[in-house]
Formats: C-alpha cells, structure tokens, sequence
C-alpha cells in the first residue's frame, strides 16, 4: 500500500495527518538549507510519515506511535524498500514519547550510524510539525528559519494568514527536543505579524 492508501484504511483524521505533512514539508525545506543538506529521498521519507504517524490509533491510543512504527513496518510501504520502511516506521515511532536509543531500541539499533541520523533529524521535524498541527492549523501560511553557526541556535519562526491570531506554540517547544539532537542546537520558536 502506499502512505495515502494506509492513512485512509487506518485513519478518521486524515486533516491532522496532511496538516503535520504540510508544515513537516515547510521546516524540512527550510532546515534543509539552512541547518544541514538533506536529500529528496529523506524528503520523501518524511512525507510518508508525516502521513502515517497516528495510524497506530486504529489499535489503542496508548503507545500509538510504536504501533503506527509496527504497522508500516508489518504491512510495507509502496515505494520503498525494506530499510527504507523501517526508517520511516522510527521516524513515527519518535514523534512523540521517549527519544531514540540504540541500546533499548530493537529497530532503531539495527541502523547503521547515517541512518540513525536519519532518524533523529526527521524525527525531531515530525515532532515538531506534529507540535504545531494542533488547532487552527490552517494559520501557519510560512516557516523561517535563521540559523546562529556561532552559537548553534535555529530561530523558527511562524507567519500566518492572518496579524491578529496567534498559534498555541506551546506543544512544540515541548516536542523539540530531537530536533535539538538531530541538530545539534537550541531552538527558539516564535511569530510573526
């Protein structure tokens, strides 16, 4: 199946899931430019899991991140190899909850280091994303990021459609974490007018 094919078997908010797509797409073009080069594939490999990081809802809510991770990796994904599906299954898996680890792990310490990374940078994307696809989503229109080499902050900064409304920002600063780790720095989140 492909990503589209199981979001719309396993899902009932489908709106959710292309709303985190949507801004994971915009911070991953920006973080792409300006943080660290990524590749057109681990763009890819984030869409899918934009996608597919709440399907494990359709089992139990609890944990349902390592069961979105199960279910990709269970049922495949049209498109990409094996690896591949196991890549985009972690990058769900770490949208929220406990970040990576390779010595608890069991599909996470299968990867080799590039992977990990992998792993970690879209992750803390995801997560990010899926900090701020909650609500009015619909407001975020822009994502910027500046980057200070120098001190290793990434300002991400948000502009909307519309002056007057602010977004909760709140479940983002405390989803981003793995972005911090994947990397390497402090991040500051804020809006524009």
């Amino acid at each position: 199946m492909s990503a589209q094919e199981m979001l719309n078997k396993f899902s009932n908010n489908t709106l959710h899931a292309y709303a985190v797509e949507k801004i994971a797409m915009m911070i991953f073009d920006e973080a792409e430019q300006k943080l660290h080069e990524m590749s057109s594939k681990e763009r890819k490999y984030l869409s899918a899991a934009a996608l597919l990081h709440d399907i494990g809802y359709f089992i139990e809510v609890k944990s349902h991140n390592k069961h979105s991770m199960k279910m990709i990796i269970e049922d495949g994904l049209e498109g990409f190899d094996d690896r591949e599906t196991k890549i985009i299954g972690c990058i769900c898996r770490y949208h929220r909850g406990g970040l990576p680890d390779k010595n608890e792990h069991e599909v996470y310490n299968t990867f080799e280091k590039k992977d990990r990374k992998t792993v970690k940078r879209l992750g803390g994307i995801l997560k990010l994303a899926d900090g701020l696809g909650k609500g009015d989503f619909n407001f975020i229109e822009k994502i910027k990021i500046n980057f200070d080499e120098k001190n290793k902050i990434a300002e991400i900064v948000l502009s909307g459609k519309n002056s007057t409304y602010k977004p909760d920002i709140s479940g983002a600063i405390r989803k981003r974490d793995l972005f911090e780790i994947g990397f390497k720095c402090q991040s500051v989140i804020k809006t524009i007018d």
